[in-house]
């Protein structure tokens, strides 16, 4: 039926796969029968999990070239390939049945398997009376009394560590406390970096404005120094010079001034 359908390449293509993995899933199905260790007929249930999973995306594909090519088709074409693709789900479904029959299966045997586990560690309630039964009253009272005896360890041994715990969180709030008093008196001391830092900053400028002060004094004071040497060198060079002895400071005394005055004009009246 399949080969007779009128399909584009596209529709054949995705029909094509949809077949194969259809054979690759009878052929796991088959394996399955025949698989006893239970971990491999799980490998094996996903690998087929994945195959359906395939089928379900193809056939979606399959519906949307059927949508697709449905106005260029006639109605007959049309319902050829919706029954094609109603065929297809069938089939998958089918599998998808068979999957949860196996999946059933193989639950029920691993729980089987763990029940004969766990049995075999512990006696069941019902031995435990058919034993209680089997024994005189001095066994019993022995018996209750261990069974006491054995209580009382495990609650001393609760107590223990409890007590243990109790312990380790008190020890562990001191370090906290003492850590955060620790945090603490760090903040406290970064704090005072910060404002010792500011007033060696605030310093360090001062000291800067009074050593550019300091530097304009003994610029001004080197001046004066040389503006005097320079004075006297030209009144030992010039002693003459009338200019420099106008200069306060450098002329003769006012009594000196009148005696050379007195002295030239006796010269003069001579």
């Amino acid at each position: 039926m399949a080969t007779n359908l009128p399909m584009n390449p596209q529709m054949e293509q995705i029909h094509g796969e949809i077949r194969d993995n259809f054979r690759a899933l009878a052929n796991g199905f088959q394996k399955l029968d025949k698989i006893k260790d239970a971990n491999r007929q799980s490998k094996q249930l996903e690998e087929l999990t994945v195959k359906m999973r395939e089928c379900k995306r193809l056939i979606k594909e399959f519906d949307r070239e059927i949508k697709d090519e449905e106005t260029r088709n006639t109605p007959e074409v049309n319902k050829q390939l919706n029954d094609e693709k109603q065929s297809m789900i069938k089939e998958l479904n089918s599998y998808v049945s068979l999957r949860k029959t196996y999946m059933s299966t193989l639950g029920n045997k691993k729980v089987e398997l763990f029940d004969m586990g766990a049995g075999s560690s512990e006696p069941t309630a019902e031995e435990n009376v058919q034993m209680a039964s089997s024994m005189s009253n001095q066994e019993l009272i022995h018996a209750g009394n261990q069974t006491m005896d054995e209580t009382d360890q495990a609650i001393e041994r609760s107590k223990q560590v409890v007590a243990q715990t109790l312990e380790v969180g008190t020890q562990t709030a001191a370090n906290l406390k003492g850590q955060t008093d620790q945090m603490g008196r760090i903040v406290n001391d970064l704090d005072t970096i910060q404002f010792s830092i500011k007033k060696a900053s605030q310093l360090v400028k001062e000291i800067g404005r009074q050593v550019a002060t300091d530097k304009c004094i003994m610029l001004f004071l080197f001046l004066i120094v040389c503006g005097v040497i320079a004075i006297i060198v030209v009144k030992i060079v010039h002693p003459n010079n009338k200019d420099i002895r106008d200069i306060p400071g450098l002329a003769p005394p006012a009594q000196t001034a009148r005696r050379l005055l007195y002295v030239k004009g006796a010269e003069q009246f001579r």
